[in-house]
């Protein structure tokens, strides 16, 4: 099959922010073959040629997501992190279905991709119904299955013999993978947390950890070891390979050079970490540490969104704000974040960016609005899009060049019966 898509401007999703005016983008069987200026455009052929009026930017890419948790939306409002846990949240998560989290997946999976997110990295419950969820919307996962010591789960050791199991059943073409997600070192035993690095190390699995989320964490860690939270993981061996940390928000010079030396990634959330009062991450010096940042939303519940498009101008901003510099991170850097930046955090390089060899998960943005105007320049429009930009103006999602949102509507699944179903499930939780 072989497309064609003509637009106002291409915006590559790379580090220094390249813009394509006036572009053609040819896409064969899912994946982008060429990207350029129309005036330089090879011929069409027997192409299917779609032109969209305003922009066409990559697929974005949620580092770090508890998606399901739309169900518990807006709860526990005004809690710190801990609280806020295990207070609401644990108690109402011990009551959950499988059935209420694939329908919850879905509407999430529903609203990720109207707002231009094609892939998330999801750490819940029920792996395989998140998995078909993301079937039914069309969209990519990568799916960490959760290790954490919860008195409705089973024993943690059972727990990561099914992650590792379900990993080797993933269908391998790039829509859905699965990894391990040991919650935190502040929940698990350290030697339970050596094992799954070791587990997803032999499989070349993702290992995603929340890390460093609040101060307290670390102060009682370090307590207790004499170690901050990266050192302390680094001497029990969980460091190393595919290493994705949650947040990151509490990391000295360091830790930072600790994670630059084992290569792990960060997902930096900070509409959650802003919420939950968690502090804000620093964001520029990891990126001047030399290591690899995405950008996540965390979950529903406590960001309480999942449009990533909105992070994208809050890290920017935050970032200035706590380094006092109106270029600690910029409009390029930001939006990189979300797209080539996030997809090279999860180890993804067939992600990410709007570029030959990738696969073809455009967004197209309608630029017929007056947040885009003036344009002066071709960068104009990218600045624009992360400064005054909406999610509300995303019309048309691919992946893999399959359209799962047209001018605004999901084609793949009903979004209005999944928002009432998911407010029934929602009564019923908070109720019990």
């Amino acid at each position: 099959m072989r497309q064609r898509f003509t637009a106002r401007a291409v915006v590559v999703g790379d580090r220094v922010g390249t813009v394509v005016p006036d572009a053609v983008v040819d896409v064969t069987d899912g994946r982008i073959d060429w990207v350029g200026t129309a005036a330089d455009a090879p011929p069409a052929g027997d192409a299917e040629v779609t032109a969209v009026p305003g922009l066409l930017v990559p697929g974005l890419v949620n580092t770090h997501s508890h998606a399901p948790m739309v169900l518990l939306r807006g709860q526990a409002e005004g809690r710190p992190l801990e609280r806020w846990l295990r207070e609401v949240i644990w108690p109402r998560e011990a009551r959950l279905t499988p059935d209420d989290i694939e329908v919850a997946m879905a509407a999430a999976s529903a609203e990720m991709l109207r707002g231009g997110v094609t892939t998330s990295v999801e750490m819940y419950f029920a792996p395989e119904r998140i998995a078909a969820a993301v079937g039914r919307t069309g969209a990519r996962a990568v799916v960490a299955t959760p290790l954490i010591p919860l008195p409705s789960l089973p024993p943690l050791a059972e727990q990561l013999r099914d992650a590792v199991a379900l990993a080797a059943r993933a269908p391998g073409d790039g829509t859905v993978e699965y990894g391990i997600g040991p919650h935190a070192a502040y929940t698990l035993p350290l030697p339970v947390l050596r094992d799954a690095a070791a587990a997803a190390r032999e499989d070349g699995l993702l290992l995603h950890v929340h890390v460093a989320e609040t101060r307290g964490e670390g102060a009682d860690l370090l307590a207790t070891h004499g170690l901050s939270v990266p050192a302390l993981l680094a001497a029990h061996d969980v460091l190393g390979g595919r290493v994705l940390a949650a947040h990151g928000v509490h990391l000295d010079d360091g830790d930072l050079a600790l994670f630059h030396e084992y290569d792990v990634a960060v997902a930096h959330c900070p509409a959650s970490n802003a919420k939950l009062a968690s502090g804000i991450a620093p964001v520029r010096a990891m990126l001047d540490a030399g290591l690899r940042v995405g950008l996540g939303t965390d979950g529903p519940a406590s960001n309480d969104g999942l449009d990533l498009l909105a992070d994208v101008r809050l890290a920017a901003q935050l970032a200035r704000l706590r380094e006092g510099s109106a270029t600690a991170l910029t409009a390029a850097e930001a939006f990189w974040l979300a797209t080539g930046g996030g997809a090279d955090a999860i180890g993804r390089p067939d992600l990410g960016q709007v570029a030959a060899g990738r696969r073809a998960d455009l967004v197209h943005v309608d630029t017929r609005d007056l947040l885009f105007e003036p344009v002066i320049d071709p960068s104009d429009l990218l600045t624009h899009l992360v400064w005054s930009g909406s999610s509300r103006l995303v019309r048309d999602t691919w992946v893999g060049g399959r359209q799962v949102v047209r001018d605004g509507a999901c084609t793949t699944v009903d979004a209005e019966a999944l928002r009432a179903d998911v407010a029934e499930r929602a009564r019923r939780l908070a109720a019990a």
